[in-house]
């Protein structure tokens, strides 16, 4: 099983800044790819083509196929603040989307209180 960089993107795959930058320096994530797995990162779209922040219901829409993703996979997936720094969002805001995660999935620690204590959480940098 590997440990997995979940990131928030955009749906153009220009993973310039943020958590973005990271997953394609570190983890594998391929520019021109705003979806999905790749290398040992997954990526979920935050923002548009144009980089203009998706509202909330197209983010969940993300948010609920990365979850069915996870329930098949083995891996265990690092899902990082998505959304909550450069799209805008306050944590309050996506931490709830990720209600029923499977339990590969693990949290920032600031979301303990949007998830509950069924997850697992991190506090260090991944």
């Amino acid at each position: 099983m590997d440990k997995i960089f979940v990131f928030g993107s955009n749906e153009a795959g220009r993973h310039g800044a943020g958590a973005a930058k990271r997953a394609r320096e570190a983890y594998g994530a391929k520019h021109g790819r705003g979806w999905g797995l790749q290398g040992k990162s997954f990526a979920i779209p935050t923002k548009d083509g144009k980089l203009k922040t998706l509202p909330l219901n197209k983010i969940v829409l993300y948010v609920n196929s990365f979850k069915e993703f996870a329930k098949i996979n083995p891996d265990t997936f690092y899902v990082t603040r998505i959304g909550c720094g450069l799209a805008g969002y306050k944590d309050r805001e996506i931490a709830p989307l990720f209600k029923d995660s499977p339990l590969n999935c693990i949290f920032p620690e600031v979301w303990r209180g949007y998830l509950g204590n069924e997850y697992q959480y991190y506090t260090e940098n991944i």
